[in-house]
């Protein structure tokens, strides 16, 4: 029988604990695939309006930059898992190391991703009435680059988000707190860092392939 550290007064054990944080981060996950969900049904209405245009837009921007985003935060959602299998298992250097290895990766995807955006800024692919690049000038451009710096950069934010979450599970996975007892937070950590892979994984084909 594992020890019951950590349980909050109003939660009857660890398990009953573990539940319902479960549950309260799938509920908050459930919103933000909601607000993603919104921008793609946007992007999905605008394409077919301006067909053409968001074909010869989603060309012009850098698939193979976008190709190792993806494998990046691919590694750093692999780095998650083993945490959580380090954390139960109770070998908290580990857990810390894995952990910190993830933060790497979303900090080297949004290094790459600035790449990607200083790119942009300098040829004028940008949003709205700021849009001046010459190469494509047919109408629904600028409306492309909007969607693309909207939805990217939310992405972003999320990307920013979990790295700083998993930063602070590192630290405190450097004093040893987490144990096969007591794991949850890694766990709920992680399935945020999920979430994050997968909406990119859902941007990445939408805007650079198909």
């Amino acid at each position: 029988m594992l020890p019951e550290s950590h349980v909050q007064e109003h939660f009857a054990n660890m398990e009953v604990q573990r539940q319902a944080a479960r549950l309260g981060m799938w509920a908050f996950l459930g919103t933000e695939v909601l607000l993603f969900a919104g921008l793609f049904a946007a992007y999905a209405e605008y394409r077919s309006l301006f067909h053409e245009t968001f074909v010869l837009s989603s060309r012009h921007l850098d698939a193979i930059m976008a190709t190792v985003e993806t494998a990046v935060l691919i590694t750093g959602s692999f780095a998650v898992v083993m945490a959580h299998h380090y954390a139960r298992s109770s070998r908290s250097g580990m857990t810390c190391l894995s952990l910190l290895v993830a933060v790497g990766t979303g900090l080297a995807f949004l290094a790459l991703h600035g790449i990607e955006y200083v790119h942009h800024f300098e040829e004028g692919a940008l949003p709205g009435k700021y849009y001046h690049f010459p190469e494509i000038q047919t109408a629904g451009a600028s409306m492309f680059f909007s969607l693309y710096f909207l939805m990217t950069g939310l992405h972003s934010l999320h990307v920013i988000a979990g790295a700083g979450v998993l930063a602070w599970l590192a630290w405190r996975a450097s004093s040893g707190e987490f144990s096969r007892g007591n794991y949850n937070a890694v766990e709920m950590g992680g399935l945020y860092w999920h979430l994050v892979d997968v909406i990119w994984i859902f941007l990445f084909p939408l805007l650079y392939l198909i």
